[in-house]
């Protein structure tokens, strides 16, 4: 059996829009026309709603038959879910409303529907608890049919907007007959209103309407969450009566208290018929994510094993989908790999000067982008999630400051020191991966990871505004000319550095204000012009590289070209403010990245001069190194294969991190920068190679992924094209002024909210409930548990920004026991 909603007498006004004479029999013209209309979305054995909205069409001057005053009429019909009151808690809410002001009629006389709508209408009016001072009922009344505000001789007596029960049958349609719900949207309403009538005797109300019982009236205002509106009022209340049995117990009712507990009876009926089906969804939830178990942890390099098998059947197709057959996607390959050349390119410029300043020129540009090019092929040859970017972040080098700071305050050899503690860190990398240790991932439920994700999201706006402010503070406020002031931007230069407290952005990229590269063959302007230029060139490459982001949702150009504009909104904001800085307003000084060539880039570290004792230090700094790299890697995977990106090759947490400590480790002896993982770079890869839809729901546009290349050849050219940008140094790449950089900076933070649940739902504190979006925990919980939950999770948020942004070193270093301390709460 199944459900449906039709108008009640539009069986027979398509019949004679169909059949100008109206003369066939009325069975056989209303059944197979609603078998022609509803065969390819009515299935038997399933249960089905579909609204109804007539809408009246001014008549032709040019019909053929003007004395019947014939016009057109649009119906649309909609399908409707029956409302699940186990999960949806506005089903529950909906009735308890209507509890709270019964307005139920029982044994109605009148015979006509209008009679009866009138009296009900007139219930409303005399209860004293559902006043509406400013609303005219008999507006009301004529605002339920399609005749309202039409000229009389194109009056067609038709209800609106209804639901109505159908089952679906071999043959077509059956109506339920017995009962009809009808809705409206009032403009002069201030709230929701129910009135349910039961008729003394079956009326006949014409076709599909044979033998009326039960009317369900919904009114409701215009502006209303999308979860009170008057269709899901509607719905709650179809999806009750559309049970014979209970509309059989209604009639069996005397009094309105019975009908009452009637109502709170199905109620409960429907919760516990419900729970069945959740109960088995939670049952296969649960073996997804059975507990775990301490021989899962023995069972060494089972998890690497599993990650191989399931991961290399495919990986010849890792090479060829996109390129060799039908679905052809290099455009989109291409584009893809300008956006990662640059996402990969820039921040290992901004971190290798950074490292550059904090190691005395021990670990420079040069480095970091041999380090990325090297890590990233790597990676993108061997990887299971080749989507996942590595990159060196801004933790590492807040790492690399400390070690050098140790060595510094110890006598030791940096590379060395340098050397052991990236060591340790592979060897407890390699443990964790044997040992299965990214089982533990499972623990980390998805608010968790929403709140590392925002955390580091917003310390990209934090460093890009700590860094303008450090220019504003040089330039604008102690902006002098001559060697003097060129003095103490060299001195203030290595001081500064340091500050920085965030996961991906280094706010200290910008306080290398050093100017070793000026000339001193042209006439250039330093002060408060610089300041306001680099303002304006963050700001432009934010407003930019957002603009042709978002331009793929605007109606302009071709379909194609939009697409492409949108893919290489980075690449563009950034060559063009960049040529805007360095080119067209070239006679203002900019801060740019120190380049200081290295005499050789592959030098074996002296790993046999440290002591023992150096060596154990070095451990305890490997090991916190470790917990970073483990929870980065994992979370930044598990990101990455949200089930919302719809990948379809497996995951392979194990293996990937066994990659990652082995390379790594070549890294760390050779005294090159670490990498591991890299967020928002790996979701917005796999968004750069999805193909997204925009769907509409309840009058809300979101977007959906509907596939993912998944591919290895973008992270290949992109890191291949790295390695080559040694050429590119230090001209033209040291054209790049740092305020973009902080606008590319703030670009990939608001492009990495995108999407973020909480985020989300922070946003709904400032948003009226009538533009809440229908999603899913609208849907099923209670507004006030959503708040609760979205405070925890601010709260969570605040200590992780006390931790992360503390200006003590050593205590951003305990930054991912933290995270770790974090779990339990969710449970």
């Amino acid at each position: 059996a199944s459900l449906t909603a039709l108008p009640m007498s539009l069986a027979g006004y398509l019949k004679c829009d169909t059949d100008d004479g109206c003369e066939a029999k009325e069975e056989t013209g209303g059944e197979e026309l609603f078998d022609a209309v509803n065969s390819s979305i009515v299935s038997g054995d399933s249960i089905r709603f579909f609204v109804n909205v007539n809408l009246e069409v001014p008549p032709n001057a040019t019909a053929e038959n003007e004395s019947a005053g014939c016009v057109l009429l649009h119906t649309s019909r909609k399908y409707l879910k029956l409302k699940n009151f186990e999960e949806e808690v506005r089903a529950h809410r909906d009735l308890d409303g209507f509890l709270a002001r019964a307005s139920i009629i029982l044994d109605e006389t009148a015979t006509s529907l209008d009679d009866v709508l009138r009296e009900m209408l007139k219930h409303f009016a005399e209860d004293p608890e559902n006043m509406e001072p400013s609303c005219n009922f008999e507006k009301i009344m004529s605002t339920l049919f399609t005749d309202s505000g039409t000229p009389r001789e194109g009056n067609v007596h038709l209800l609106s907007d209804t639901i109505q029960g159908v089952t679906a049958t071999v043959t077509g349609v059956q109506y339920q007959q017995s009962w009809l719900c009808i809705i409206c949207t009032i403009k002069s309403l201030q709230r929701r209103h129910v009135c349910i009538s039961r008729l003394e005797r079956p009326q006949n109300w014409g076709e599909n309407s044979c033998e009326v019982r039960f009317v369900i009236l919904v009114l409701a205002p215009p502006k209303m969450k999308s979860t009170k509106t008057a269709t899901e009022v509607g719905r709650t209340f179809a999806t009750m009566f559309s049970d014979i049995t209970f509309r059989q117990k209604l009639l069996e009712t005397k009094t309105e208290e019975e009908f009452k507990e009637a109502l709170v009876h199905q109620r409960h009926l429907l919760t516990v018929v419900n729970q069945r089906p959740s109960a088995m969804s939670d049952g296969h939830k649960s073996h997804g994510h059975k507990p775990l178990k301490l021989h899962e942890f023995l069972n060494v390099g089972k998890g690497i094993s599993d990650d191989i098998a399931r991961r290399f059947p495919v990986y010849a197709l890792d090479f060829t989908d996109g390129v060799i057959g039908n679905n052809k996607a290099i455009g989109k390959y291409i584009t893809t790999m300008i956006f990662l050349y640059f996402a990969c390119l820039l921040p290992s410029i901004a971190f290798g000067s950074l490292n550059d300043e904090n190691t005395r020129g021990a670990i420079d540009v040069q480095k970091t982008i041999v380090g990325q090019c090297i890590g990233g092929l790597l990676y993108a040859l061997f990887s299971g999630q080749p989507l996942v970017v590595l990159l060196t972040t801004a933790p590492l080098a807040l790492y690399i400051n400390v070690i050098r700071g140790i060595c510094d305050d110890y006598n030791l050899d940096f590379s060395a020191f340098y050397a052991w503690t990236g060591l340790w860190n592979s060897f407890f990398l390699v443990m964790y991966s044997l040992f299965n240790f990214s089982l533990l991932m499972k623990l980390f439920k998805r608010s968790t990871e929403e709140i590392i994700a925002l955390f580091i999201s917003i310390t990209f706006v934090l460093d890009a505004f700590k860094g303008i402010i450090k220019v504003f503070k040089k330039y604008y406020y102690h902006g002098r000319t001559g060697d003097s002031y060129l003095e103490k931007a060299r001195t203030d230069a290595i001081p500064s550095l340091g500050i920085n407290t965030t996961f991906l952005m280094n706010s200290s990229v910008s306080r290398s204000m050093s100017l070793e590269n000026q000339t001193g063959t042209h006439d250039v302007h330093y002060g408060r012009e610089t300041a306001v230029l680099s303002l304006m060139l963050m700001l432009g490459t934010l407003w930019l590289g957002h603009t042709l982001y978002q331009f793929k949702k605007s109606p302009y150009l071709h379909a194609r070209v939009r697409e492409i504009l949108s893919d290489c909104a980075l690449p563009i904001s950034v060559l063009t403010f960049s040529v805007v800085g360095s080119y067209i307003f070239k006679e203002i000084e900019m801060s740019k990245f120190n380049y200081n060539p290295s005499e050789s880039l592959f030098v074996l570290a002296p790993v046999q001069s440290l002591s023992i004792g150096s060596v154990m230090s070095a451990m305890g700094l490997g090991f916190l190194l470790s917990m970073l790299f483990f929870i980065e890697q994992n979370i930044v995977a598990s990101l990455t294969n949200a089930p919302e990106n719809r990948l379809v090759k497996g995951t392979a947490y194990h293996w990937d991190l066994l990659l990652v400590a082995l390379i790594n480790t070549g890294l760390s002896v050779f005294g090159l920068p670490w990498i591991h993982a890299a967020f928002p770079h790996s979701p917005m890869h796999v968004r750069a190679l999805a193909y997204v839809e925009e769907r509409v729901e309840n009058g809300h546009i979101y977007e959906t992924i509907v596939s993912v290349k998944e591919t290895r050849l973008t992270s290949l050219v992109a890191n291949f094209l790295v390695g080559l940008s040694l050429l590119l140094l230090p001209f033209p790449l040291q054209w790049i002024p740092k305020p973009v950089l902080y606008g590319l900076f703030l670009y990939i933070a608001l492009t990495s909210i995108d999407g973020n649940q909480l985020f989300e739902r922070v946003a709904l504190l400032l948003k009226e409930q009538t533009a809440y979006p229908p999603t899913h925990y609208i849907r099923r919980v209670p507004q006030r548990k959503i708040h609760y939950f979205t405070g925890l999770q601010v709260l969570q948020l605040l200590i992780l920004c006390g931790f992360g942004m503390s200006p003590l070193p050593y205590m951003k270093m305990i930054f991912p026991l933290i995270m770790i301390g974090m779990i339990p709460i969710r449970y």
